[in-house]
């Protein structure tokens, strides 16, 4: 199954509890902010339908509906922010008694490593209040070490050893392996929840042999990629009409230089890289090894593993400020999207996170640092091959689904990496003109068309959405997200 292609009855039913009629999915129509009564009734699953439960966030959604005086933002809060939980988590213990989760991403039944990570991290926040939620967000950590453990090149795992689709791609593919992508943020994605779920809830418990095992991998993995005296191990080749879907050069993909930074072969949109040097992803694994190497000192006290993290970290920080920037005749100093370390750049944003946009948004760049500010500003333009604008709305896409295709996901970062209200209540009120009377965020949506869409079901922009809306009314911004008419 293609990951992108969706039964429209069966996401239906997942999405309205299998109430079908008169549904704004079935039913799509180009709904305004101020027309938008016609549809209050809520989008979730009936209550028996859902695949977990928990207090915390039913609690939170009580609270937030009541502080929302705008009455469609509310309902698309309440439709949004539990989609992960109502229709993608399979919780349960394992053979040894210890929590464990297989996350969706909603309409392919495979776990991504970095779509279940962003998919149950706005839940980490409220897990202390809730031990069933604790037990859920712990299982998700464990399954993701488990899932390193099996193949660290992987970026999509079965439930199992179920085989799949991809079993013929030309790599060292095992029937539990859905996909075998190499993508940087597929390691940093199980790195970044861990620390959180730590710091939040204080357990260390998943920091046991499974955990060290995966960062043992996920460190190998790491050097071999950077490249410097060989081409690694990692080939990768698919019979497919689409040029992103292979890489070229009998699967080794584009040369690189050896200069430090470590080779992604595919972006976070499973889309191969044109210059293998991803510097978002680069950035993100800074940040994601530093959070391992303090893991490692506090909980495990193995302060020589810890100090080859940390040792990687500066290494690729060092060789970012070094090969990472381009000067552009229109906005200064900017990062690049991809370098190769022999000179060559590639100038462009893509929606998918980590991106140049969501750079502070992932902790890995300061909001305010000038080189970031002056990206921002080029990848919100037209000299971003990818950013498209349109009659109903705008924003960055990517050759995964091609021209005219907004990413929602991208207006989200924007919002989350904005300073000036304006732009953010310009931000919001576009995400709900954009929602094609469903009430859920989609994976794409035509700039001109926001019927013509992609993905009815993708829990984890749905759970963002959600994230957002929270975060804004923590920021105080509550009264601008009440200003919105």
């Amino acid at each position: 199954m293609n990951r992108f292609a969706l039964s429209l009855a069966a996401a239906t039913v997942l999405l309205c509890g299998g109430a079908v009629s008169a549904c704004p999915v079935c039913e799509p129509d180009n709904t305004t902010v101020e027309s938008a009564e016609k549809y209050l009734k809520t989008r979730r699953p009936d209550e028996n339908a859902r695949l977990f439960h928990s207090k915390a966030v039913e609690a939170k959604i009580a609270q937030v509906k009541k502080m929302l005086s705008n009455r469609k933002l509310a309902w698309m809060f309440e439709n949004c922010f539990p989609n992960t939980i109502d229709t993608t988590v399979h919780y349960r213990k394992d053979d040894k008694g210890k929590n464990d989760t297989f996350v969706y991403t909603g309409d392919i039944h495979a776990m991504w490593l970095r779509d279940s990570g962003a998919q149950v991290w706005p839940y980490v926040q409220l897990a202390k209040d809730d031990k069933a939620l604790k037990d859920m967000v712990e299982g998700v950590v464990r399954r993701q070490f488990k899932c390193i453990n099996l193949d660290p090149y992987a970026n999509a795992f079965n439930d199992g050893p179920t085989g799949g689709d991809w079993q013929s791609d030309m790599t060292d593919m095992i029937p539990e392996v859905h996909e075998r992508k190499w993508e940087i943020d597929s390691l940093c994605y199980p790195l970044r929840l861990a620390y959180e779920y730590w710091k939040v809830t204080g357990d260390a418990s998943v920091f046991d042999d499974e955990w060290l095992m995966a960062i043992e991998k996920i460190y190998a993995t790491f050097i071999d990629q950077q490249r410097k005296d060989d081409r690694g191990k990692y080939r990768f080749q698919r019979r497919t009409e689409r040029a992103l879907d292979t890489l070229n050069n009998n699967g080794w993909g584009a040369p690189v230089s050896g200069c430090g930074l470590i080779v992604s072969s595919f972006r976070p949109s499973d889309d191969a890289t044109t210059f293998q040097y991803l510097i978002p992803s680069n950035f993100f694994a800074v940040s994601s090894l530093r959070k391992a190497a303090e893991i490692l000192r506090e909980v495990n006290h193995k302060d020589e593993l810890a100090g080859k993290c940390a040792a990687l970290a500066d290494e690729v920080e060092t060789a970012l400020k070094k090969y990472a920037t381009y000067e552009h005749p229109e906005f200064g100093t900017i990062y690049a999207f991809e370098v190769d370390g022999f000179g060559n750049r590639h100038l462009m944003d893509d929606a998918n996170v980590p991106s140049l946009l969501a750079m502070p948004y992932l902790g890995d760049v300061d909001v305010n640092d000038h080189v970031y500010q002056n990206t921002r500003r080029f990848v919100w333009s037209e000299s971003n091959p990818y950013f498209f604008k349109g009659k109903a709305g705008e924003g960055i896409g990517g050759p995964h689904i091609g021209y005219d295709m907004a990413w929602p996901m991208s207006i989200m970062m924007k919002t989350f990496t904005s300073t000036d209200d304006d732009e953010i209540k310009d931000c919001i009120t576009m995400l709900m003109n954009t929602d094609a009377g469903t009430g859920f965020m989609h994976e794409s949506f035509n700039v001109d068309d926001p019927t013509d869409f992609t993905r009815e079901w993708f829990a984890w922009q749905n759970t963002l959405f959600g994230e957002l809306i929270i975060k804004l009314i923590n920021d105080g911004k509550l009264d601008l997200l009440n200003s919105i008419n």
